[in-house]
């Protein structure tokens, strides 16, 4: 085989790869005369096929596979002895080949690559970082528990002597029927009967509820609303709506009284029990949110250090990943503010920026697992699966069966997983100092760093997993 360097420019790298036609020719008539031996043909006895024979009849096809075979073995031959590491997967173009297998023609294909760089991994050990630690404040448990009680309530009806001549009051619960139309013609989830409708309440459209006030048992009344421009149901969201209802009873809500018989029903062995499971959830969404700022602050730390190139292609890759879920959120009418402010060239700009920051804080992520042995292991990976499954209610087996049939989808689940753990790793060894912070200081949006703004990373900056290069991490155990 001769191997022939053309390029070799920065991470971009070209050869020219010969195969002798001999090579080519020893490989299609082993493979032939495998063949034959398995072979059944009508007047023949089973492996007694000549081989003319054979390849007459098959030779097209084995010589697709030899000279594909010997393409993939002659490429990863070039990496290997050269020892490169591709980005992305190599480019080939095959320059000459017999496709017939008759003339015995040399095979000449191309390879053109980009490389990964050579990544210095810093010194973790220098990293200052801060944990923000928030406790919880006593009344954020006694507004949960009050929801809880207002879940828990019970409706006893007013009688009609108590309500004389009056409708029902804010506050008070009506019983409705309801039809609603759009542009006159009925719409699907626009109807109920027996719906309870606290007056002034939440639940409903804004308006809906308030323009019942005063209604009595067996009146209809005309509702006029415009449902949000954000609404779940695009078919409905921004348009404007006529409810038709119809008056049944007049209700008080009576709250349960917030001790130990509410806990109990709730499956809890007193109120303290309760109150101390609500802190403990919202600690958990707390120290949640804390590690999402330091994780951001370790990202922007990292990104600083991470000043090697980044290969082109997965470059690319990234900012057309980004520039579609833009282009997406633009016809949406989901586009932030600033960015709507800004010419197409200047966002493309700015977000082949992001898209080169991602990849270059994957990369460098991925470094250090591949460096330290980090992997996901088998187990965390099914308990993932589970997770994701437990999302989709009654659904949660043909989930997790199509995640142990599609390896792709798993891929998926985990490259986050490996993250989680290369973060974990760093954070161990750098200096991180707790600092005790209001809770309003914790759920404050952080600054902006210019040219890191991230889609949809949240508090904790992007998702670096995306600029993960193949093979990245090491096989799982």
């Amino acid at each position: 085989m001769q191997v022939t360097e053309t390029l070799s420019e920065g991470l971009k790298r070209a050869f020219t790869v010969v195969v002798p036609a001999a090579d080519i020719e020893t490989k299609r008539a082993a493979r032939l005369a495998n063949l034959a031996k398995t072979l059944t043909l009508p007047g023949f006895r089973p492996g007694k096929i000549p081989q003319t024979v054979v390849r007459q009849r098959y030779g097209t096809a084995v010589n697709a596979e030899v000279l594909e075979e010997s393409v993939s073995e002659a490429t990863r031959q070039v990496l290997t002895e050269r020892g490169l590491r591709p980005a992305l997967q190599p480019k080939i173009d095959v320059v000459s080949l017999d496709p017939s297998g008759v003339t015995s023609k040399d095979l000449e294909f191309k390879v053109e690559l980009e490389l990964l760089p050579e990544i210095t991994l810093p010194e973790f050990g220098t990293l200052e970082l801060t944990r923000m630690k928030a406790e919880v404040p006593s009344e954020n448990v006694d507004r949960a528990l009050a929801d809880i009680a207002q879940r828990n309530r019970n409706l006893e009806a007013i009688s009609a002597e108590e309500l004389a001549d009056r409708g029902v009051s804010n506050g008070e619960v009506l019983t409705v029927d309801f039809v609603g139309r759009i542009d006159g013609e009925e719409f699907p989830g626009g109807s109920a009967k027996g719906t309870p409708v606290e007056i002034g309440g939440g639940g409903f459209i804004p308006g809906f509820s308030e323009q019942m006030e005063g209604m009595k048992p067996g009146e209809t009344r005309s509702v006029e609303v415009t449902f949000p421009a954000d609404y779940g149901n695009q078919q409905v969201a921004g348009k404007a709506a006529s409810f038709e209802v119809t008056a049944h009873t007049i209700s008080r809500a009576i709250l349960p009284a917030q001790d130990d018989e509410l806990a109990k029903k709730l499956g809890f062995d007193e109120l303290a029990a309760l109150r101390e499971a609500l802190r403990n959830r919202f600690q958990a969404e707390y120290d949640q949110m804390a590690r999402l700022r330091l994780k951001r602050q370790l990202l922007d730390a990292l990104a600083d250090k991470a000043t090697f190139g980044a290969p082109e292609g997965m470059v690319e890759q990234e900012f057309s990943t980004i520039w579609q879920r833009l282009e997406a959120d633009r016809q949406a009418g989901r586009l932030d503010d600033d960015d709507k402010e800004k010419d197409e060239a200047t966002l493309k700009a700015e977000y082949r920026a992001i898209a080169d920051r991602r990849v270059r804080l994957g990369l460098l992520l991925g470094e250090v697992g591949r460096v330290n042995s980090i992997t996901v292991g088998q187990d965390e990976l099914t308990r993932a699966m589970r997770a994701e499954a437990m999302r989709y209610p009654g659904q949660e087996q043909q989930i997790f069966d199509f995640l142990r049939q599609n390896p792709q989808a798993v891929e998926a689940l985990r490259g986050p997983l490996f993250e989680e753990k290369v973060v974990d790793f760093i954070l161990e060894l750098a200096k991180v100092e707790e600092r005790q912070v209001s809770l309003g200081e914790l759920t404050r949006d952080p600054e902006p760093v210019p040219g890191t703004l991230s889609l949809g990373g949240a508090a904790a900056g992007e998702a670096t997993t995306a600029g993960l290069p193949p093979a990245a991490e090491p096989p799982a155990d």
